[in-house]
């Protein structure tokens, strides 16, 4: 069955979910705005287009922002960078 909030099979493409390729080429700066970004969408249009799961997908991003920044700060925090 599809998962259309966790690995929805359309961001996809052999081994790699967009996601990653976009850490990969983009940076983790850029992929926090990106998810703040997509979380902000996903909630403004969950009433007038797929109710609960849109909010599934903003909490989903959301979720993905606090990893990128949680490791970030452990990141910095290894290196004597806090």
């Amino acid at each position: 069955m599809a998962d259309n909030v966790n690995h929805p099979s359309h961001y996809e493409t052999g081994k790699f979910e967009c996601i990653e390729v976009m850490l990969e080429t983009q940076g983790i700066e850029a992929v926090k705005s990106f998810c703040i970004c997509n979380a902000f969408k996903y909630l403004y249009r969950h009433c007038g287009k797929n109710g609960l799961e849109d909010v599934k997908k903003a909490g989903w991003y959301i979720r993905k922002y606090i990893e990128l920044e949680e490791g970030n700060v452990n990141e910095n925090r290894e290196q004597g960078n806090q």
